[in-house]
């Protein structure tokens, strides 16, 4: 007996660009177990634990988030119209001196319910700011409470005070090994899989070489992923060369920060010789357009990345330089972004835009095996789509192009992670969204009249 059997449904399995129609998938345990002709697993498992009727609705494989600071939900707003450097001083630096559990569990569980109601699966997110103890803790317990597939990125910080870094935000080695190591004990657990722990140094130029080769050997050991902010303007890679003696992408090579596990994310203001590095190395990229846009840091050079071979996920960033967690948005944005700054309307496609937010931020987490796609064998994270519950998505005559470019959050009918029912009806299961919404307004207001500057 399976436990959940989704009938009646368009598929689109993405990787290997099909549209199954009349089609139906089984789940057991935290897997997709089969799929086929809706009428034969029908009759195949008439006594599944749980049936979905999905009648002229569509089913995708989950979004996949390969960038985001979830800290930063409470942050929404308080950084409009400003150029990177005053928002990094006036809004993300003092708001995040003046972190504390609550308050980073607050926003961990604002971001990650937006990002469900998207079709949001899994999230990386890139925790940098710990101003004290315990904060990548809560996020964890965000995650678990919320049944999300989750990467806790343990970011850090050990210099830069010279272009505006605060003391408090500072660590050691030491410190961030130890912590590293007692996360990777309590939360990363084989036989669960869906919390796994990786390296975020802030930056290049906020990390000693010290620190930089520390966490890095330290992610050979324990064979985990490494993510860092590259070049998302030209004045990150001009602090890197006033401290390093190199530019962002030339210390990763000068330390040997380089490989198939590493993230880079942003890689705006990237060269034709870095994107030959990238390729070389096998480095992936996280695109997070909407806040590239947002912080008027340009353009990143995503087609010709795609072109030389090298996968490109996306990534919303913290909503304090996006103002969402919503990957719709950010898959039309993306589409959109490509086309008019390229001149060129066949850039980028809609599919290409889903792969991007599906296998290929799978293959960007080094988790293509198991999440990203809708295939046998492959972790149940999915979510149903019915272009019947809006205006905007009705028509639809192409699941993929009406999902991309004409839907929105309230279209997400239903989540799966892990083979866990999270959203149905367009709810977040065993959550009380309306009365969490009201306490993390009331949070969010009292941390801005404390801290934040105008």
């Amino acid at each position: 007996m399976v436990d959940i059997l989704i009938k009646n449904a368009q598929i689109v399995t993405v990787d290997e660009g099909k549209i199954l129609k009349n089609s139906a998938l089984a789940i057991e345990g935290n897997k997709i177990v089969d799929i086929g002709d809706s009428e034969k697993l029908s009759s195949r498992y008439p006594k599944a634990k749980k049936i979905i009727d999905a009648t002229d609705k569509v089913v995708f494989p989950g979004l996949i988030n390969t960038h985001n600071h979830l800290f930063q939900t409470l942050f929404k707003g308080l950084g409009d119209d400003m150029v990177i450097a005053d928002w990094l001083n006036k809004v993300a630096m003092p708001l995040s001196c003046n972190l504390t559990e609550e308050l980073t569990y607050t926003g961990a569980m604002l971001g990650l319910m937006e990002s469900i109601h998207s079709g949001i699966t899994t999230t990386l997110d890139y925790m940098h700011a710990h101003p004290v103890a315990n904060l990548s803790d809560a996020v964890i317990k965000a995650m678990n409470e919320l049944n999300v597939r989750g990467i806790l990125a343990r970011g850090f910080l050990s210099g830069g005070e010279q272009f505006g870094v605060k003391k408090m935000l500072m660590e050691t080695p030491e410190q961030v090994e130890k912590d590293f190591r007692y996360l990777v004990e309590k939360y990363q657990k084989p036989s669960e899989d869906k919390i796994k722990i990786w390296f975020a140094p802030s930056s290049l130029w906020g990390n000693t070489k010290e620190m930089l080769l520390k966490t890095w050997e330290l992610a050979k050991e324990f064979d985990t992923g490494y993510t860092v902010h590259i070049s998302e303007t030209e004045t990150p890679r001009r602090f890197t060369k006033e401290i390093h003696g190199y530019v962002d992408t030339e210390l990763l090579e000068v330390l040997g920060i380089v490989g198939p596990q590493v993230l880079a994310v942003h890689c705006v203001a990237i060269n034709d010789k870095d994107i030959g590095m990238f390729k070389k190395y096998d480095m992936k990229v996280s695109h997070n357009p909407v806040c590239n846009m947002y912080l008027a840091s340009g353009v990143a050079p995503v087609p010709k990345m795609i072109e030389e071979g090298i996968t490109v996920g996306l990534g919303l960033d913290g909503a304090a330089s996006n103002n969402s967690q919503d990957m719709i948005e950010t898959m039309k944005t993306t589409a959109l972004l490509h086309k008019v700054s390229s001149l060129d309307p066949k850039i980028i496609s809609a599919q290409k835009v889903l792969e991007m937010a599906t296998i290929d931020a799978a293959k960007c987490l080094n988790m293509e095996d198991e999440i990203g796609s809708i295939k046998i064998g492959k972790k149940a994270d999915l979510f149903i789509f019915n272009p019947s519950l809006a205006a905007k998505s009705t028509p639809m005559h192409n699941p993929i192009s009406t999902l991309v470019y004409s839907s929105s959050e309230r279209n997400v009918e239903t989540v799966i992670i892990d083979g866990n029912i999270v959203l149905e009806n367009g709810l977040i299961n065993n959550v009380d969204e309306e009365k969490f919404y009201k306490i993390a307004q009331k949070i969010a207001t009292d941390l801005a009249k404390k801290v934040y500057v105008k």
